[in-house]
């Protein structure tokens, strides 16, 4: 027997009204996607006797001239005879985010970019047609409120409302107050609910504005240059990962989404830009997890006449100074941590050396293959067949040192194996003048003398060649333009890139990256059979 067809909810909703048939798409769509119930059918129906009032859904008409942070900011010191001493009313617009009504008075709140303030509505003061209007408004709805501040019984600061607008009505409820969004999918996936019932998250994101204005000021200050480099390239370089890959049709030519600017930003080198800066988005075809996103905000930067140590002290005083105007101190708090940012703290130790004194292995393992490998499988880590030593360093790195880095480290010196743009050393070539940073157990930097030997450069990408050859999905594609471009001469530099995103958990004491990624990558909802989508797919890794 074939299924009965849902209920729509249709039948009877709005009865009588004529515009009952503007809501029976919108019914019909919940319906398919087991959405509709009575909440959302009451929501319906009011919407409808709006409507039937002559009262527009979405109008366009209303003008605020103040906002409700500036209220609370200029007038909160004012006692009663101050306030009525004012004579001046205020228009506000904003969310409505609770109601308590007493009959002929209502207490609302409203919520706008800035603060939230309560207002108090009654009939005496609107007129018995509008309040009977205003009643079918619902939380959620934007409001437009004019009228005078006077203090309650209990003292707090109160818009009396003169003439309430409905600027725009909202057609889903709010989750309760108390509750929120608790479902971490749900959150990311509603970002714009998440940001209306969660002022922790709103001020995540205001903070990660301030963290990206002042790493643009200081490096500003500092005489860089910001510049843009192409997004969508020809060849995936500037970094070992593996990239997503596109199609041109009017050139007919396969093009790489950006994994990193190095090579663009280090051309302008040549081209006579001595510091040069970029904040961008780059995209890495990787897994998801705390800590990545398939696309995610760098900071990228390049100093001509520097080098890698230049850099160490310069980042320390950046991250210091953006971590002072956001958070009012160079110590701050992650995860029960506290993180001391204060520059001439931040330790600096060789790879080597921080495998042996923090990961506990000597140098007769780390530099035997057969021993090393086999220290890397005992960990929980497989080794791939052909793999070089230099690699198996570095997952031993991963494994046994990086979780334990909490406080600042600048990790330097790392195996020219795998550094295949870092400058060599001038006293050992198996070692390149690169670091990285480590803060909270995880790399928030990576930095390096820039390679500008053309021929040492070449050979370098030769290897990483063959190591794609061999079944590297990750190792480095040849870049002759590049090449090119050092052998009319890039002035020794030194260069840096730091994880915006990462930055901002450990300034806003996030665990997870996608709190600090307003949009972060989930799999696609289930499309149900009405247009709209239903039940959500599972994420891509962890929250």
């Amino acid at each position: 027997m074939a299924d009965k067809p849902k209920d729509s909810g249709a039948k009877n909703l709005c009865a009588g009204s004529p515009n009952a048939g503007r809501f029976k798409p919108l019914v019909a769509a919940l319906a398919a996607r087991d959405e509709f119930n009575d909440v959302l059918r009451t929501r319906i129906e009011k919407a409808c006797a709006l409507l039937d009032a002559g009262q527009q859904l979405y109008p366009n008409t209303f003008r605020r001239d103040t906002h409700i942070g500036d209220i609370l900011e200029a007038y909160s010191g004012l006692d009663d005879e101050g306030l009525a001493a004012l004579g001046k009313t205020f228009r506000v617009a904003g969310r409505m985010t609770s109601l308590r009504s007493f009959g002929k008075v209502t207490f609302i709140h409203v919520l706008d970019t800035s603060e939230s303030m309560q207002a108090f509505v009654a009939r005496d003061d609107l007129g018995q047609e509008a309040y009977q209007l205003f009643k079918k408004f619902d939380i959620g709805d934007i409001l437009g409120i004019e009228g005078d501040l006077f203090r309650t019984k209990t003292g707090e600061l109160t818009i009396r409302a003169r003439k309430v607008d409905l600027v725009t009505k909202s057609m889903r409820p709010l989750p309760e107050k108390y509750h929120g969004l608790k479902d971490m999918e749900m959150r990311y996936r509603q970002r714009y609910v998440d940001l209306i019932v969660t002022p922790k998250t709103s001020e995540i994101f205001r903070k990660r504005t301030k963290i990206v204005r002042g790493l643009r000021n200081y490096l500003d200050e500092k005489g860089f240059l910001e510049v843009e480099t192409p997004m969508m390239q020809p060849l995936a370089g500037g970094a070992t990962a593996r990239p997503f890959e596109t199609h041109h049709n009017a050139l007919d030519m396969k093009l790489y989404m950006r994994i990193a600017p190095e090579l663009y930003l280090k051309r302008l080198l040549v081209g006579g830009f001595e510091r040069v800066y970029e904040i961008n988005r780059n995209f890495r075809n990787e897994g998801v997890d705390t800590r990545h996103n398939p696309e995610f905000t760098m900071l990228e930067f390049y100093w001509a006449y520097a080098d890698f140590r230049d850099l160490m002290d310069l980042t320390e005083d950046m991250i210091a100074k953006v971590a002072r105007d956001v958070c009012g101190d160079t110590v701050v708090p992650y995860q029960g941590e506290r993180i001391d940012l204060t520059p001439g703290k931040w330790k600096r130790l060789s790879f080597f050396e921080s495998i042996e004194t923090i990961g506990g292995v000597g140098p007769e393992d780390y530099t035997d293959y057969t021993r090393c490998a086999a220290l890397v499988r005992k960990n929980g880590e497989k080794v791939i067949t052909g793999e070089k030593l230099g690699k198996l360093q570095a997952k031993l790195f991963d494994l046994l040192v990086e979780p334990k880095l909490i406080q600042p480290h600048f990790i330097y010196h790392y195996p020219t194996e795998i550094s295949p743009l870092s400058r060599r050393n001038d006293k050992n070539p198996d070692i390149t003048d690169r670091y990285e940073l480590f803060v909270a157990g995880r790399e928030l930097g990576n930095a390096f003398s820039e390679l500008n030997d053309p021929v040492d450069q070449r050979g370098r990408f030769e290897e990483q060649v063959r190591e794609k050859a061999a079944g590297d999905d990750e190792a480095h594609c040849m870049d002759e333009d590049y090449v090119r471009a050092l052998e009319y001469g890039m002035p020794p530099a030194a260069g840096q890139g730091v994880g915006i995103d990462r930055l901002v958990m450990l300034l806003t004491d996030s665990a997870s990256i996608r709190e600090v990624i307003l949009f972060p990558l989930l799999r696609p909802e289930t499309v149900g059979p009405v247009g709209g989508a239903s039940v959500a797919g599972p994420a891509t890794g962890p929250a």
